[in-house]
């Protein structure tokens, strides 16, 4: 289990669990633990217009495989803060 806060000093929580989820799912991110958490400590955070408790997270990096440019992290903040998936993305 990992603690981060991010730049709002929310401590968020990643799980083993859902580390191992979203490695399955998303294999591209396997080895990139420090880059998820770096994504969530500096990232760019955007609220979900649909459900005001949940939060996504952005940052750029220049090794990913695939041409893939970011990484997305998904945490809800209330009541508990914890990651929920993160993946990969090209962005333009």
């Amino acid at each position: 289990m990992w603690v981060i806060k991010d730049c709002w000093s929310n401590e968020i929580v990643l799980t083993d669990e859902r580390w191992q989820h979203i490695t399955e799912g998303h294999w591209e991110l396997t080895g990139r633990l420090n880059q998820v958490l770096e994504t969530i400590r500096l990232g760019k955070r955007t609220q979900a217009a649909e459900d005001p408790n949940k939060y996504r997270y952005s940052r750029a990096f220049d090794d990913l495989p695939h041409n893939y440019t970011h990484i997305f992290v998904i945490a809800r903040l209330a009541p508990n803060k914890f990651v929920i998936t993160a993946y990969p993305k090209r962005v333009r």
